[in-house]
């Protein structure tokens, strides 16, 4: 039992880093992402390859693993430069249905349907860590950096300008923000830090295919966001948790066939979101609508202010 608690722990945390990276772009940028799981996979992919020829250092893997994500991502983010809502949605979709092609076929990187196999365990400070209790803290910590680096992101000059333009683009643009970089900025951000988790992924479970990285889980992830509450900083944690917990406990109960549990999981996250949406649309932890409200003057308060700013120090 405390095996499977653990288990769980580390794959909770993993996921966690997912949910909060996509409410980066989706709750305070307004940008919608089917894409999420394509930087994921990358983030797996590299560190695996970097893991299996150079080092399972954290500190070789990681950064490399950003660095290709950050890259990938500018195909993603010059869509965001032209188009806005369902269009963009559109763009991501159509980057999520590519990268599983390059996942299938590219035996050489990725292992093709077959996947990765053997890839080394983490090495930190000269000991390989694989096992639960020593993975899970590690996973733990390393989701807590990810949720304070975009905590800060969100609360400083950049993050006010990202809420303006989610909350009023038309608004933001005539008090002068940069729209085309900004967005570009928060979806290269979002794909580096997804690709973290990737890496956590690839070393802990020692093997990885294209099943993991399919559009299922950038819907999975983006659930998380919703059912937690976007635009909020414990709200992706949540969901995270309560997505991945559900599965455990729905095979705890002797009256549900087992065979039907999956259908059975699909019926009470489609009711679970309704309900939401119709009783608390702002999630499990979001705010009231007459909070929401609030916020989307203050944001667009702030941003007047600093463009009088500028414009006063340009006066001067």
């Amino acid at each position: 039992m405390e095996a499977y608690l653990l288990n769980l722990g580390v794959l909770v945390s993993i996921y966690a880093i997912l949910a909060v990276t996509l409410n980066f772009i989706m709750g305070y940028a307004g940008i919608f992402s089917l894409a999420h799981a394509v930087f994921f996979g990358v983030g797996a992919y590299v560190g695996a390859q970097m893991a299996m020829h150079v080092s399972a250092s954290l500190f070789v893997t990681i950064p490399a693993a950003m660095v290709v994500a950050a890259l990938l991502s500018l195909a993603l983010a010059l869509p965001a430069l032209r188009v806005r809502g369902e269009y963009f949605v559109a763009a991501s979709l159509g980057l999520q249905m590519l990268a599983i092609t390059v996942f299938s076929e590219w035996k050489g990187a990725t292992g093709g349907i077959g996947g990765l196999v053997g890839i080394p365990a983490v090495r930190m400070f000269g000991e390989d860590i694989y096992r639960p209790a020593a993975f899970f803290p590690l996973a733990a910590a390393v989701a807590v950096l990810v949720l304070i680096v975009t905590r800060l992101l969100v609360h400083s000059s950049f993050g006010r300008s990202l809420t303006a333009i989610r909350d009023s683009e038309s608004a933001a643009e005539s008090f002068g923000k940069n729209i085309a970089l900004i967005k570009t900025i928060s979806v290269v951000v979002s794909a580096a830090l997804a690709a973290v988790a990737g890496v956590l992924y690839a070393n802990y479970l020692s093997f990885i295919n294209v099943e993991s990285f399919t559009l299922n889980t950038s819907v999975l992830v983006m659930a998380m966001v919703i059912i937690g509450g976007t635009g909020t900083a414990l709200g992706p944690v949540v969901g995270a948790a309560l997505l991945l917990i559900l599965p455990g406990l729905l095979s705890y109960l002797w009256f549900l066939p087992q065979t039907e549990i999956g259908a059975i999981q699909q019926i009470i996250y489609g009711l679970g979101m309704a309900v939401l949406m119709i009783f608390r649309p702002g999630g499990l932890v979001g705010r009231s609508a007459g909070a929401r409200k609030r916020r989307k003057r203050d944001a667009l308060k702030a941003a007047a202010g600093q463009s009088e700013a500028r414009k006063m120090e340009g006066a001067k």
